[in-house]
Protein backbone atom coordinates (compact mmCIF):
# COMPACT_ATOMS: atom_id res chain seq x y z
CA UNK A 1 0.00 0.00 0.00
CA UNK A 2 1.31 3.53 -0.88
CA UNK A 3 -1.05 5.22 1.24
CA UNK A 4 -1.92 5.26 4.65
CA UNK A 5 -5.09 3.72 7.13
CA UNK A 6 -5.52 3.82 10.55
CA UNK A 7 -6.27 0.39 12.30
CA UNK A 8 -9.79 1.76 13.05
CA UNK A 9 -10.71 2.71 9.65
CA UNK A 10 -13.04 0.89 7.55
CA UNK A 11 -11.80 1.00 3.83
CA UNK A 12 -13.76 -1.35 1.52
CA UNK A 13 -10.84 -3.29 -0.75
CA UNK A 14 -13.25 -1.86 -4.17
CA UNK A 15 -12.31 1.87 -3.58
CA UNK A 16 -9.32 3.05 -5.34
CA UNK A 17 -6.99 5.35 -2.93
CA UNK A 18 -4.27 6.98 -4.17
CA UNK A 19 -0.46 7.41 -3.62
CA UNK A 20 0.41 9.40 0.17
CA UNK A 21 -2.94 9.77 1.48
CA UNK A 22 -3.87 9.04 4.59
CA UNK A 23 -6.84 8.22 6.10
CA UNK A 24 -7.47 8.51 9.94
CA UNK A 25 -9.39 7.07 12.82
CA UNK A 26 -12.76 5.21 12.69
CA UNK A 27 -13.21 6.92 8.64
CA UNK A 28 -15.52 4.46 6.80
CA UNK A 29 -14.59 4.49 2.72
CA UNK A 30 -17.38 2.38 0.80
CA UNK A 31 -17.00 0.46 -2.48
CA UNK A 32 -16.18 2.48 -5.62
CA UNK A 33 -15.26 5.59 -3.56
CA UNK A 34 -12.20 7.50 -5.79
CA UNK A 35 -10.01 9.18 -3.25
CA UNK A 36 -6.97 10.86 -5.36
CA UNK A 37 -3.45 11.52 -3.86
CA UNK A 38 -2.36 13.14 -1.02
CA UNK A 39 -5.50 13.24 0.90
CA UNK A 40 -6.02 13.86 4.25
CA UNK A 41 -9.34 11.98 5.32
CA UNK A 42 -10.33 13.02 8.99
CA UNK A 43 -11.41 11.23 11.76
CA UNK A 44 -14.91 9.86 11.55
CA UNK A 45 -14.97 10.80 7.73
CA UNK A 46 -17.57 8.89 6.40
CA UNK A 47 -16.99 8.76 2.28
CA UNK A 48 -20.19 6.52 0.51
CA UNK A 49 -20.16 4.31 -2.44
CA UNK A 50 -19.33 5.60 -5.91
CA UNK A 51 -18.10 8.66 -4.06
CA UNK A 52 -14.78 11.00 -6.63
CA UNK A 53 -13.00 12.85 -4.70
CA UNK A 54 -9.59 14.56 -6.36
CA UNK A 55 -6.24 14.93 -5.16
CA UNK A 56 -4.69 17.17 -2.07
CA UNK A 57 -8.39 17.08 -1.15
CA UNK A 58 -8.30 17.71 3.12
CA UNK A 59 -11.71 16.51 4.87
CA UNK A 60 -11.82 17.80 8.47
CA UNK A 61 -13.30 15.27 11.04
CA UNK A 62 -17.01 13.94 11.34
CA UNK A 63 -17.56 15.00 7.78
CA UNK A 64 -20.12 12.43 5.42
CA UNK A 65 -19.60 12.55 1.81
CA UNK A 66 -22.73 11.00 0.69
CA UNK A 67 -23.46 9.18 -2.98
CA UNK A 68 -23.98 12.08 -5.65
CA UNK A 69 -21.11 14.06 -4.38
CA UNK A 70 -18.16 14.95 -6.29
CA UNK A 71 -15.00 16.67 -4.90
CA UNK A 72 -12.25 18.14 -7.20
CA UNK A 73 -8.70 18.66 -6.69
CA UNK A 74 -7.24 21.17 -3.84
CA UNK A 75 -10.62 21.39 -1.60
CA UNK A 76 -10.79 21.75 2.21
CA UNK A 77 -14.08 20.96 4.36
CA UNK A 78 -13.85 21.88 7.79
CA UNK A 79 -14.94 19.32 10.36
CA UNK A 80 -18.69 18.22 10.56
CA UNK A 81 -19.80 19.85 7.69
CA UNK A 82 -22.66 17.93 6.04
CA UNK A 83 -23.81 17.42 2.41
CA UNK A 84 -27.24 15.79 1.54
CA UNK A 85 -28.44 14.37 -1.68
CA UNK A 86 -31.91 13.97 -1.25
CA UNK A 87 -34.44 17.32 -1.59
CA UNK A 88 -37.07 15.84 -0.48
CA UNK A 89 -36.13 12.98 2.02
CA UNK A 90 -38.08 10.43 3.86
CA UNK A 91 -36.67 7.96 5.91
CA UNK A 92 -39.20 5.18 4.05
CA UNK A 93 -38.59 6.37 0.38
CA UNK A 94 -35.45 6.15 -1.54
CA UNK A 95 -34.30 4.87 -5.08
CA UNK A 96 -31.84 6.07 -7.20
CA UNK A 97 -34.40 8.80 -8.86
CA UNK A 98 -34.38 11.15 -5.50
CA UNK A 99 -30.83 11.18 -6.15
CA UNK A 100 -29.70 14.61 -6.64
CA UNK A 101 -26.02 15.67 -6.94
CA UNK A 102 -23.80 17.87 -5.54
CA UNK A 103 -20.28 19.12 -6.64
CA UNK A 104 -17.21 21.46 -5.56
CA UNK A 105 -14.79 22.48 -7.80
CA UNK A 106 -11.34 22.81 -7.58
CA UNK A 107 -9.72 25.13 -4.72
CA UNK A 108 -12.89 25.94 -2.64
CA UNK A 109 -13.15 25.71 0.42
CA UNK A 110 -16.15 25.01 3.04
CA UNK A 111 -15.75 25.59 6.78
CA UNK A 112 -16.66 23.95 9.63
CA UNK A 113 -20.15 23.15 10.23
CA UNK A 114 -21.45 23.91 7.28
CA UNK A 115 -24.02 21.96 5.12
CA UNK A 116 -24.59 21.86 1.27
CA UNK A 117 -28.17 21.10 0.33
CA UNK A 118 -27.46 18.46 -2.71
CA UNK A 119 -28.13 19.72 -5.88
CA UNK A 120 -25.41 22.89 -6.08
CA UNK A 121 -22.08 23.43 -7.61
CA UNK A 122 -19.57 24.88 -5.20
CA UNK A 123 -17.54 27.18 -7.81
CA UNK A 124 -13.27 27.42 -8.27
CA UNK A 125 -11.80 28.97 -5.07
CA UNK A 126 -14.89 29.81 -3.73
CA UNK A 127 -15.45 30.10 0.16
CA UNK A 128 -18.26 28.90 2.30
CA UNK A 129 -18.07 30.28 5.78
CA UNK A 130 -18.54 28.56 9.09
CA UNK A 131 -22.34 27.27 9.43
CA UNK A 132 -23.53 28.51 6.38
CA UNK A 133 -26.28 26.96 4.84
CA UNK A 134 -25.75 26.83 0.55
CA UNK A 135 -28.85 26.40 -1.07
CA UNK A 136 -28.10 27.70 -4.37
CA UNK A 137 -24.71 27.23 -6.68
CA UNK A 138 -22.08 29.72 -5.40
CA UNK A 139 -20.04 31.46 -8.20
CA UNK A 140 -15.93 30.98 -8.81
CA UNK A 141 -14.31 32.81 -6.17
CA UNK A 142 -17.71 33.47 -4.31
CA UNK A 143 -18.05 34.23 -0.83
CA UNK A 144 -20.96 33.08 0.79
CA UNK A 145 -22.28 33.09 4.69
CA UNK A 146 -25.65 32.87 6.80
CA UNK A 147 -28.76 30.99 6.92
CA UNK A 148 -28.98 30.63 3.80
CA UNK A 149 -25.99 31.15 2.56
CA UNK A 150 -25.66 34.84 0.59
CA UNK A 151 -23.22 35.80 -1.92
CA UNK A 152 -21.10 38.50 0.21
CA UNK A 153 -18.03 39.04 -1.47
CA UNK A 154 -15.79 37.33 -3.90
CA UNK A 155 -12.04 35.36 -2.24
CA UNK A 156 -8.40 35.14 -4.23
CA UNK A 157 -6.96 31.91 -4.55
CA UNK A 158 -4.86 32.77 -1.59
CA UNK A 159 -7.93 33.25 0.39
CA UNK A 160 -8.15 36.74 0.68
CA UNK A 161 -11.18 38.98 0.36
CA UNK A 162 -11.21 40.74 -2.93
CA UNK A 163 -11.79 44.52 -3.05
CA UNK A 164 -14.29 46.18 -5.04
CA UNK A 165 -12.17 46.27 -8.14
CA UNK A 166 -11.95 42.72 -7.73
CA UNK A 167 -8.11 42.75 -6.76
CA UNK A 168 -6.31 40.83 -3.76
CA UNK A 169 -5.25 43.26 -1.08
CA UNK A 170 -2.30 40.70 -0.32
CA UNK A 171 -1.13 39.25 -3.32
CA UNK A 172 -2.19 41.52 -6.11
CA UNK A 173 -3.99 39.45 -8.59
CA UNK A 174 -6.94 40.50 -10.09
CA UNK A 175 -10.32 38.75 -11.51
CA UNK A 176 -11.85 41.40 -14.05
CA UNK A 177 -13.94 38.43 -14.91
CA UNK A 178 -15.89 38.49 -11.58
CA UNK A 179 -17.39 41.50 -12.20
CA UNK A 180 -20.39 40.06 -14.13
CA UNK A 181 -21.36 37.97 -10.80
CA UNK A 182 -20.97 41.81 -8.86
CA UNK A 183 -24.90 42.22 -9.07
CA UNK A 184 -25.67 38.75 -7.00
CA UNK A 185 -24.07 40.42 -4.11
CA UNK A 186 -26.90 40.94 -1.61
Amino acid sequence: MDYYVHPTAEVSEKAKIGKGTKIWHQAQIREGAVIGENCNIGKGVYVDFDVKIGSRVKIGNYVSVYHGVEIEDDVFIGPSAAFTNDKHPRSWLWDESRLCQTRVKRGASIGANATIVCGTTIGEYAMVAAGAVVTKDVPPHGLVMGVPAKLVGFVCECGEKLNEEFKCPKCGREYPELKKYGELIK
